[in-house]
């Protein structure tokens, strides 16, 4: 699994979502990197990492990274993820192998309609995003464009980084496990609580714009996870990391200690 280190202090794990990479985190890493060190990994099948025989579902990325912690002597580190990678954070949680867990906007709740509205819009948009692809850097520094490719993500797309929205579409659109993690996510079980004998604090973080985990399930969160803070972003979408880089660093940086 290819990663990067950055910055010194305690280490922090940072876990992007479907699609991403550990460039995802582009637009905090240097900040997070300024009061800990840093470790962005690229998930199987994502950025840089080559799939594994089971990097197409939930599970078998969630054993990946699991290995992945025993292989780097990182077992209870400091966790943020973001989405999938947030609901990846939180089965380790429940598992005892995390310390603090910051949880952006995690997956893993929807229910009834939700499901099968992640599935049609997801795969819709990772087509539409690969038919772009030759036209993506002129669409990524439009800000029309980015309003109208970006309404699942942000909750402000015109004003996005064009360098940060160019490099996740294309992440998006080379990650060959996107349909199939897509359907067994929107498919599958709901995530368990609580966090295990062991695990840090949880904090869980949610954009009350969010169109692809919706505002309704972070109810359903705290339910599986009775002892974890819940804490809102205003004028916040699917990716606060984007929307709000300044309070979601200051929001890691206080719940991991």
């Amino acid at each position: 699994m290819e990663m990067t280190r950055k910055g010194s202090g305690k280490p922090l794990l940072l876990v992007h979502g479907l699609g991403g990479s550990r460039r995802s985190w582009s637009l905090i890493e240097r900040d997070l990197a300024a009061r800990r060190e840093v470790i962005a990994i690229d998930l199987p099948g994502h950025g840089d990492s080559p799939a594994e025989a089971d990097s197409d579902t939930f599970a078998g990325l969630t054993r990946s990274l699991d290995a992945f912690l025993d292989a780097h002597g990182l077992a209870s580190v400091d966790m943020a993820g973001s989405s999938m990678g947030a609901r990846m954070v939180l089965e380790l949680a429940r598992r005892g192998r995390a310390g603090a867990v910051v949880a952006l906007d995690p997956g893993g709740f929807w229910q009834g309609w939700e499901r099968t509205y992640l599935e049609a819009n997801l795969i819709a948009s990772v087509k539409l995003v690969r038919a772009l692809r030759p036209t993506l850097p002129a669409l990524a520094r439009s800000a029309a464009a980015r309003t109208m490719l970006l309404p699942l993500i942000s909750a402000r797309p015109w004003a996005l980084h064009p360098e940060a929205v160019e490099t996740e579409l294309r992440s998006f659109a080379a990650t060959a496990t996107f349909e199939a993690l897509t359907r067994d996510l929107a498919r599958g079980p709901a995530q368990r609580g609580p966090a295990g004998e062991g695990a840090g604090p949880v904090t869980i973080v949610w954009g009350r714009q969010d169109r692809i985990c919706l505002p309704r399930q972070a109810e359903r969160a705290l339910a599986q996870f009775p002892g974890a803070r819940l804490r809102w972003l205003d004028r916040c979408g699917h990716y606060p990391m984007w929307d709000r880089p300044d309070e979601t660093v200051a929001l890691i940086l206080e719940s991991t200690g």
